[in-house]
């Protein structure tokens, strides 16, 4: 039985790849990386060992990357980097400068866990993984902001179409402009196959229209709620269909899912969540959801 392979937004997790934040998040530059008032190393840590534990608990096999000191402050967030679909990953690139390295780190641990590199975007292609979401088994979205372009998404088409997968692109809007991380995810959280919960405003009206016409249901969360959690309320990782996790203290977001059926789970997260722009569903990239 593979492996690998996760074309499923909520199927059950049972393989994710995480990267324990240590010594290079300890002395990360706030103003250099783009970490908010809310940073405090320290506390992060604390905070990614008690979101660890959750992961854990659901029974999912963690494969780590390790922080050896290497400065990549942002590589906790390892969704991001790469994509693992059933013929193998792709090695991302990323739209952040500083955050260049990293798909390379993914393929070499990738190669270590018996897991095929498919191939890897180059040239002017940027994708960033919190900007791709699997509509379907064989439809994969990417939303093209800041992070990630046109080209990439040309690129992906080419890995994989002979595969059967089919790369849709939508346009994000500026919002708080170009160093901020407005990825497709920031908008959109799948909580099963067919509910999703959303911040209308800023889905591209061609993407609403499709998830409409796919028969998903589109929850809204509280507009305030987004605003004052810098969007990260949206950002909610299913372990499998229904059975999320959120970070704390977005009572009105929470209480949305649940009259939705949704078992919702929290953690603390303004270090750091909110203080460096990354919630659950970008600090795991899931190696298998098994349908």
């Amino acid at each position: 039985m593979s492996r690998y392979g996760c074309q499923s937004m909520a199927a059950p997790m049972t393989r994710v790849l995480m990267r324990r934040p240590g010594a290079s998040l300890k002395r990360a530059d706030p103003a250099e990386w783009h970490y908010n008032e809310h940073f405090d190393a320290d506390k992060a840590i604390a905070q990614y060992d008690a979101f660890v534990e959750l992961v854990a608990a659901s029974g999912a096999e963690i494969v780590w990357l390790e922080d050896d000191d290497d400065g990549l402050s942002d590589a906790m967030f390892t969704r991001d980097a790469s994509l693992i679909t059933r013929a193998g990953a792709v090695l991302l690139k990323m739209g952040k400068p500083l955050r260049v390295a990293e798909p390379e780190l993914h393929g070499r641990r990738y190669e270590a866990a018996g897991i095929p590199v498919l191939g890897r975007l180059t040239g002017d292609a940027c994708i960033e993984g919190g900007d791709t979401l699997w509509l379907d088994d064989s439809t994969l979205v990417v939303g093209m902001g800041f992070r990630s372009n046109r080209e990439g998404v040309r690129q992906l088409n080419a890995l994989l179409n002979p595969h059967g997968i089919e790369v849709l692109g939508f346009d994000l809007p500026v919002w708080d402009g170009e160093a901020a991380c407005l990825h497709l995810m920031s908008v959109i959280s799948p909580l099963t196959d067919a509910l999703y919960l959303v911040h209308p405003k800023l889905i591209p009206a061609a993407l609403w229209t499709l998830m409409k016409a796919r028969g998903i249901t589109l929850v809204a969360a509280p507009e305030a709620e987004f605003h004052d959690s810098l969007g990260l309320n949206l950002n909610v990782m299913p372990l499998s269909p229904g059975d999320c996790l959120m970070i704390d203290g977005f009572p009105g977001t929470k209480a949305v899912m649940e009259q939705h059926g949704i078992r919702v789970r929290t953690f603390a997260g303004d270090a750091l969540c909110m203080a460096c722009e990354g919630g659950p569903t970008c600090l795991t990239n899931p190696i298998l959801r098994e349908t």
